[in-house]
């Protein structure tokens, strides 16, 4: 932030006239990690992220005009969903250059369920610019996400978006921030307005008005008079002070305090130094459809936000935890990147964007791609050696060629077919781990199934491609119902997927989640089993007597021979212990798994000749379903234990909730200055849906996890019980 700078960072005016040469197109490379900022967008859905990109893109160059998101035309919302849906649902790299400097924009999706997009842009930034609209206010999740931000030390700033709308309030907005995000969020930047419109910005260290003609998108800069001096007196003083609070020179503030008049090149240079540490938070102020205030955000981002060479890189490992050299920001140093997102092009294959923390990426390198630590979501560790044969410089979905990709930057790679999103990109002759970043659980249940069964090698096959660039999606065959089921994190997120798998031609249809409820004996019950056939001289005969009786919860299954005097010979005992076996497996009255009987065969009759293991394993299956139709039968329900986190203001509204849903309190507790911790046991089939209802119930802000805990008698209000004497 020097004498360039734009307005309020300091005084001057020239790069009012040249924001549009030439220097701000995408295919320039840098060489250097200094000369790159990488930097996530975050926001919550609607704040104008999107927008305000396009708005970048235009100022720079890196395109000649602005898209629209109702025509499906903004750079970065090209993925088919998203112009579906109207909104982002994927991460989008936008490159341009600014001066000397190439930022990175990554654009985030806002809406909670694509979250694991919004941490892989986390992970792939340096800083991150909130998006707060001027007409909205900021949602629980986005200050969550600052406090993601803050608890890693990642550098943040803030623009308050949308000032062009009727509704907008800057005022009320910067208050919000101050509330959500503390009193280390300060303006440098206040709008003027001429009449009801926002026509400028007064920057506040400058003492310079940067005004937006009617139609231009370009600022004209002059002084603030002595009114708009006089408004802005206060704020200003309050901006000083917090710089001066920050700055590392601790005899700067009894200069200020005494009188002094602290030159403005201090000041910038605190500016500079407090931002990139994580410790300053300025807001500045734009309105993506006029270009209001665009100018002034990109110097800052140039200027302020920290280059690859400032961060610490991820934590990293040899391939089985072995421990490794921690990784710098060294384009001489070994490779190591992860990759941040995958996608299938039906051309090109596996894309996959990788952002480089130590090394050089070079075209036709030996390449080694691992990726451990997420079995738990279907993606089974593996490791493989690749050679690079296509490496590229992503715009969004526009792919340029290039030779090499230095430590800090980030490119895309083709034709990788092992590569997964969260994998690490090493070299071949020194493989190393990244640690994965945290991905958030998905909890809600989607079953489907293919529409024929030539559709089912498809699907199986297009379920593969998704959840490699995916890992908020769990897929499982449920052991119990043999139901296919995609875990996602919403119905938004469970939406995009279908799509994603019809577009590959796939016939997929969605069918309801079936419940894994198990049967079990209400009380003790004989049971008769008499297989007896003849059919062109071969006959069957088995004759077997049980008697079934049920076991405490949990208790399995036990068989127990009372056959004396060989009534029934011994090779024939097993055979009707089988029987009884595979009876159980598929039920004896609603067609779900029989638990917790003991069994006890007790009588039965041979025959020398017609007598065999089939015939004694159809008599004891037989015995069970006759001792099923004499007795009553309970069905069982999975329980699971669950916790669930929510601001106070939201405790009696979920407790009652669960309470409706059968759930059993079990407590609660503070959660770490995040609310309260409830926790209760709920039957499985209460919380099929109750990701997005929980979502519903607490506007964003709370969050859940459940592990099975056991199966308990459906009371017969739910379900009924069959009771036969």
């Amino acid at each position: 932030m020097s004498g360039k700078s734009a307005n309020g960072l300091a005084k001057g005016s020239a790069r009012s006239t040249d924001l549009r040469r030439a220097e701000g197109s995408a295919s320039a490379t840098v060489s250097r990690p200094e000369q790159i900022r990488n930097v996530v967008l975050v926001g919550h859905s609607g704040s104008g992220k999107t927008m305000l990109a396009e708005a970048m893109l235009v100022a720079t160059a890196a395109t000649n005009r602005m898209g629209s998101i109702l025509e499906g035309t903004t750079v970065s919302d090209s993925d088919p969903s998203e112009i579906h849906q109207q909104r982002s649902v994927v991460l989008s790299v936008l490159p341009f250059m600014y001066d000397d400097v190439k930022i990175n924009l990554l654009d985030t999706p806002g809406y909670s369920d694509f979250t694991g997009e919004l941490r892989a842009g986390l992970r792939a930034a340096d800083g991150a610019l909130f998006v707060v609209s001027a007409v909205d206010r900021i949602d629980a999740a986005t200050v969550a996400l600052w406090e993601e931000c803050s608890a890693v030390g990642m550098p943040r700033a803030v623009t308050i978006s949308r000032l062009d709308h009727p509704r907008a309030n800057f005022e009320a907005a910067l208050a919000d921030c101050r509330r959500a995000f503390g009193e280390s969020v300060q303006p440098l930047y206040l709008p003027v307005r001429s009449g009801a419109a926002v026509s400028g910005l007064h920057g506040l260290l400058s003492g310079t008005v940067s005004e937006y003609p009617e139609g231009e998108r370009q600022p004209v800069f002059r002084p603030a008079d002595a009114g708009e001096l006089a408004a802005a007196e206060e704020a200003r003083s309050a901006l000083i002070e917090g710089i001066i609070a920050e700055s590392e020179d601790e005899s700067l503030m009894d200069r200020y305090l005494g009188g002094e008049d602290i030159g403005l090149d201090v000041l910038l240079s605190d500016v500079e130094t407090a931002v990139a540490r994580g410790s300053f938070y300025p807001v500045l102020a734009t309105s993506s459809e006029t270009g209001l205030g665009v100018a002034e955000l990109l110097e800052m981002l140039r200027r302020a936000f920290p280059s690859p060479l400032e961060r610490p890189a991820p934590p990293v490992t040899g391939l089985y935890g072995s421990p490794s050299t921690p990784l710098r920001c060294d384009p001489d140093g070994p490779l190591a990147g992860e990759i941040v997102r995958t996608s299938t092009d039906p051309f090109l294959g596996r894309v996959s964007l990788v952002r480089v923390f130590s090394g050089t990426l070079r075209d036709d390198s030996a390449i080694h791609v691992s990726g451990h630590g997420l079995a738990d979501r279907g993606h089974a560790d593996h490791d493989s050696d690749e050679r690079v044969t296509h490496l590229h410089a992503p715009a969004a979905a526009t792919l340029r060629a290039v030779s090499c990709c230095v430590a800090g930057d980030i490119c895309a790679l083709t034709k990788i077919g092992t590569a997964e999103t969260g994998d690490t990109v090493s070299g071949r002759d020194h493989p190393m781990l990244i640690q994965p970043w945290a991905m958030p659980e998905p909890l809600l249940p989607v079953a489907v199934e293919a529409a024929t069964r030539n559709d089912e090698a498809a699907l199986a096959k297009s379920l593969a491609k998704v959840s490699a660039g995916d890992p908020t999606l769990r897929v499982e065959r449920h052991a119990e119902t043999h139901q296919l089921i995609l875990w996602c994190m919403g119905e938004s997120h469970a939406e995009v997927v279908l799509d994603r798998l019809r577009g590959q031609g796939v016939k997929v249809q969605t069918v309801d989640v079936v419940t894994p409820l198990r049967e079990t004996f209400a009380a003790a019950a004989p049971g008769h089993g008499r297989y007896v056939k003849q059919s062109g001289g071969h006959g069957q005969f088995a004759i077997c007597d049980i008697e079934v009786e049920p076991l405490r919860q949990g208790g399995g299954f036990e068989f127990v021979n009372k056959i004396v005097g060989g009534v029934i010979p011994g090779q024939y005992i097993a055979a009707v212990e089988k029987g009884v076996r595979s009876q159980m497996e598929k039920g004896v009255w609603a067609g779900f798994p029989v638990v917790d009987i003991r069994v006890t065969l007790v009588g039965g009759k041979t025959h020398s000749v017609d007598s065999s293991d089939a015939a004694f394993q159809s008599a004891g299956a037989l015995a069970l379903r006759e001792a099923a139709a004499a007795a009553r039968i309970q069905l069982l329900e999975p329980v699971s234990a669950v916790t669930i986190t929510v601001p106070d203001d939201y405790v009696g509204t979920v407790m009652s909730d669960l309470s409706a849903r059968r759930g059993r309190l079990t407590g609660s507790d503070s959660a770490d200055g995040e609310g309260t911790e409830i926790s209760a046991e709920v039957p499985e089939q209460e919380l099929l849906r109750y990701a997005i209802e929980l979502r519903a119930l607490t506007g964003g802000t709370g969050r859940f996890r459940r592990d099975y805990l056991r199966h308990d008698p459906v009371p017969s209000s739910a379900t009924g019980e069959k009771s036969q004497r």
